[in-house]
């Protein structure tokens, strides 16, 4: 806790600093940028992080110029994430969090242009005259790939895996599919503009007819993986398109924790109490009873959802016959917090060696 009194901030804080491993930051410049910060005070939070994102923007700008591609690629990546980090609590209607979100979507797009091999960046029409993009970013070589669609929760943003997903897939022969939902933050590519909640699983069949239709992609190996809140997501893509080859979600575990608190709340329940009483009711009628392909739940121990109930969970779609993993990552080997954000290079070793596993590209 960067400030004991303030979890929100220093929630956001340890998101920002565990990137630095990934290439999204550097431990210097947040506690720089921590230094000057005064939790009581919003302006500050924007004001050192934007600082922050504008020096890596312009150094990112002068290293291209220069022909240093590497070193603008590093630059542009942690601007991107230092102004997303800048906005997370200005209003929506601040025209400097627009502002933000622009520049943080323009050195994403400077990234996938200059990488090697390059990225591209691509829609699929929904709803009408409205789309939603994603970022396409090939495995070397020209054979058919297998492929990874990542997907986060409605409040996220696709370019927050640029610094995070890369490295993992493309290490081992897997293409990706960073996407924005309908509804969320950056559908369309446009910030501040939100389409309203549609389903979201017709959202991801929509793109795995995109994904089906590319030739360098192998369309019997495409797996999705629900990072963070995005699991949901990801359980109710699986579950109602039975060409995915593998899912990283939740297995439909927060969905149960929903309806359980509901009901015990209209009961007069005691809610969590109630829940762990009635697993084996609840997993009966669970979405992912839907699932055909394997399914992994990755966990931290101090996640938000309670650990012992996720493990009895998972143990009931197990014995329902669902193929079925469980990763619970202790306090003790760290990345034990909500996405592993504190740290997300042990969580995604596992997730992406899991994968390839799944899809047959075991090293």
């Amino acid at each position: 806790m960067q400030w004991p009194g303030n979890e929100d901030y220093s929630f956001q804080f340890m998101r920002v600093l565990g990137a630095a491993q990934e290439g999204g930051s550097t431990v210097s410049e947040c506690l720089l940028a921590a230094s000057g910060i005064d939790p009581a005070c919003e302006e500050s939070w924007f004001r050192q992080w934007k600082k922050a994102a504008d020096f890596n923007k312009a150094r990112g700008d002068i290293a291209l110029a220069r022909r240093h591609v590497k070193t603008a690629l590093s630059n542009w990546l942690r601007a991107a994430n230092y102004y997303r980090t800048a906005q997370v609590f200005m209003i929506a209607r601040d025209p400097r969090r627009t502002a933000a979100l622009a520049q943080m979507v323009a050195c994403s797009q400077l990234y996938l242009k200059h990488v090697t091999p390059a990225g591209e960046v691509v829609e699929i029409a929904w709803s009408d005259d409205k789309t939603v993009q994603g970022y396409f970013l090939p495995a070397p070589g020209r054979a058919r790939r297998p492929v990874v669609i990542c997907v986060g929760a409605q409040d996220q943003y696709k370019e927050e895996y640029l610094c995070r997903m890369p490295r993992y897939a493309h290490e081992r022969g897997l293409s990706l599919l960073l996407i924005d939902l309908p509804g969320g933050h950056g559908s369309n590519g446009r910030t501040g503009q939100s389409f309203g909640r549609y389903d979201i699983e017709t959202s991801i069949s929509n793109w795995l007819d995109y994904l089906t239709d590319r030739s360098d992609v192998d369309p019997r190996k495409i797996a999705i993986f629900g990072d963070g809140l995005g699991a949901t997501s990801a359980t109710r893509g699986a579950a109602f398109d039975d060409r995915l080859a593998a899912a990283v979600c939740d297995a439909g575990i927060w969905d149960l924790h929903e309806r359980a608190f509901l009901a015990a709340r209209l009961s007069g329940g005691a809610g969590c109490a109630d829940f762990a009483g009635d697993i084996d009711k609840l997993c009966r009628s669970s979405v992912a009873r839907s699932i055909k392909c394997p399914i992994l739940v990755a966990l931290g121990e101090h996640d938000w959802l309670d650990a012992g109930h996720v493990t009895r969970c998972c143990e009931a779609l197990a014995a329902a016959g669902q193929d079925i993993d469980l990763k619970i990552f202790s306090a003790a080997e760290t990345a034990a917090s909500h996405a592993q954000f504190d740290n997300p290079t042990i969580g995604n070793e596992f997730i992406f060696d899991w994968i390839a596993d799944r899809l047959g590209r075991k090293r």
